[in-house]
């Protein structure tokens, strides 16, 4: 089953996809889950999802939203992919983690915005996992259990402003420049992306990047077991896996995304996250 978020008019809510349409759960639930975060607080009971057959409204009559529009948090994980020739000595001891915050998220679909203060805008494409249980300390063995599902994300990244100091913090944050959807494959529905979903990003239908999953450094267990051991996940966070080399910071010479630019990341299992690059206002 694929979950979404949506607005439509200027009404927030969620549903999932049906045939080629979507059904309104937050209108079908009676309002008893306001949002998909809240739904996948509830365990996204499956009994609830067997009954919805029909579509209510057409993609053309919503605007989607990022998976989850309000997350506690978001970590991002930087560099996380085993690259061909990669020696002992550059494989880190532990992951480097940064947060990005919630209102840099746009859906698929809309604008990745180029902001007026930079022209290094660029792309990595990602896989999200999203958190459908509490927990602290969670050990590797018993964390996938705390996954809810998986999506799409392009960590859009201004580099210039990323490298004013060893903080990420900067150029991870812009506004419209964290692209998640865009919907939400169930655990259950998707094998573990660690046994090889391929994760491709494209550039103006140009291939800039080519991994799978089964090459991370870091797996989803230690991830969710390492990030749970400082901060306590909840339900609708949001894990951003990290990125294989390709992005346009590394490549001789660099390519940075110009407004115009169609920024896609497509992953095995779960879809396409499309996204066109406008320049800020």
């Amino acid at each position: 089953m694929k979950l979404l978020s949506f607005m439509r008019g200027d009404q927030a809510s969620w549903g999932c996809v049906v045939g080629q349409g979507i059904a309104d759960l937050h209108h079908r639930f009676g309002g008893r889950y306001p949002d998909l975060k809240s739904f996948i607080a509830d365990g996204c009971p499956a009994a609830l999802l067997h009954e919805v057959t029909t579509p209510d409204l057409g993609f053309d009559e919503i605007v989607l939203a990022p998976v989850i529009p309000n997350p506690d948090k978001i970590v991002m994980a930087a560099l996380n992919y085993h690259e061909d020739g990669m020696r002992s000595a550059k494989i880190p001891d532990y992951p480097v983690l940064f947060l990005r915050l919630p209102t840099s998220q746009i859906a698929h679909g809309a604008p990745l915005i180029q902001p007026k203060s930079s022209e290094k805008l660029d792309f990595e494409g990602e896989l999200a996992v999203i958190v459908g249980k509490s927990g602290r300390h969670i050990p590797r063995e018993q964390a996938m259990s705390h996954v809810a599902g998986y999506s799409i994300y392009n960590d859009g990244s201004v580099r210039d402003w990323q490298k004013h100091s060893h903080q990420f913090t900067p150029g991870k944050n812009f506004v419209g420049t964290g692209a998640f959807g865009p919907w939400m494959v169930g655990r259950d529905d998707l094998p573990i992306p660690e046994h090889g979903l391929s994760l491709v990003t494209r550039v103006n239908g140009v291939e800039k990047q080519r991994t799978d999953t089964s090459r991370m450094i870091f797996d989803i267990p230690y991830l969710i077991s390492y990030i749970s051991t400082f901060a306590p996940l909840v339900p609708g966070d949001v894990i951003v896996t990290g990125t294989c080399t390709g992005f346009g910071s590394t490549r001789k010479p660099p390519e940075f995304l110009r407004p115009g630019d169609l920024v896609e990341v497509e992953i095995e299992g779960i879809g396409l996250l499309s996204n066109i690059v406008e320049a800020e206002d």
